[in-house]
């Protein structure tokens, strides 16, 4: 298929304004640039019943995490847990924001987005600890803030889905928490940037290959991090036993084929796993809706499926 049109037209008005690319630009400056960004792109934040900050307790800092209650209920709602995209450089709780507002509406969870630390800062593992810390949090505390700690699901975008799946590996090999579902958004798996979708789509395209690289040196500590299975969970030799998943990917995005490659490993290791490929889209759509009906649909689409994975007995 080709782009989809409303997409499409914001590629050629992003060309047009030649904007500068993240790699051009220091990491102040890109998150800076990727909050303008969102406050654009992105559908306007929607009322839910109630939002509430917290502070999670973790190994080497705090971590701040925003809880998005849906709508009152007398019962405890089913809890997800969600991981940010940014390349781990950048992106935020407020530039999410709206994100968490629609997943939480249109899923009927409480959304705990977690503020987890970024690179070149904080690198890996950095954010591993800080989001395996916020899960393991939403897990003790479900039940203060309305949430079922029998139905927690963990799920992000792009660098957030890569987090997202790391921390669903280790809650396995932890023997906890017990989640139900993990929704993996174009998630990064791979510990090399030669999948031929980095080719085929690394200029033009929102995400670029440059940024890819640059958000990659920035992670790492040292080269040699790329072959830590918590870096690249594409490299984890077990991936049996885990929580049943969605995997969302885009027609035209650099990461099609790691989230790809991650859902058929999923798949021969006996996890229930369904594959989304969203023709039309480029990278990081979920954040697109304020601009591409396509997109809201794509993102309604997975909120509905985490849904239906998370409903209650009834």
């Amino acid at each position: 298929m080709p782009l989809d049109p409303q997409v499409a037209a914001l590629l050629e008005r992003t060309r047009q304004a030649r904007y500068p690319d993240y790699w051009q630009l220091t990491p102040a400056q890109a998150r800076a640039a990727h909050e303008r960004a969102a406050r654009v792109l992105d559908v306007a934040p929607a009322p839910v019943q109630r939002v509430a900050a917290r502070i999670v307790p973790a190994p080497s800092a705090d971590v701040p995490v925003r809880l998005y209650v849906p709508r009152p209920s007398a019962a405890p709602l089913p809890v997800l847990v969600w991981l940010h995209g940014g390349g781990h450089v950048v992106g935020s709780l407020d530039g999410y924001d709206a994100l968490c507002r629609q997943l939480a509406l249109q899923s009927d969870c409480i959304v705990v987005g977690v503020g987890y630390r970024l690179a070149p800062e904080h690198p890996f593992p950095a954010g591993v600890v800080d989001s395996f810390a916020a899960l393991q949090w939403t897990a003790m505390h479900a039940t203060s803030f309305g949430g079922d700690p029998g139905r927690i699901a963990v799920g992000g975008d792009s660098a957030g889905g890569n987090l997202a799946a790391v921390c669903a590996i280790l809650a396995r090999d932890a023997g906890a928490p017990a989640l139900a579902f993990q929704l993996l958004a174009y998630p990064r798996t791979a510990h090399a940037e030669d999948a031929p979708s980095h080719a085929a789509f690394g200029d033009g395209f929102l995400l670029t290959r440059a940024t890819i690289l640059w958000f990659h040196a920035h992670y790492r500590s040292r080269d040699d991090d790329r072959y830590d299975w918590r870096y690249a969970p594409l490299l984890c030799a077990d991936l049996a036993r885990l929580p049943p998943a969605l995997v969302v990917v885009g027609e035209f995005d650099a990461l099609r084929d790691e989230g790809i490659a991650y859902a058929a490993r999923l798949r021969d290791a006996g996890v229930p796993v369904r594959l989304h490929d969203c023709r039309g889209m480029v990278h990081g759509f979920f954040s697109l809706g304020g601009v591409a009906a396509a997109a809201r649909a794509a993102l309604s689409e997975a909120a509905h499926a985490l849904r239906a994975a998370l409903a209650g007995p009834g």
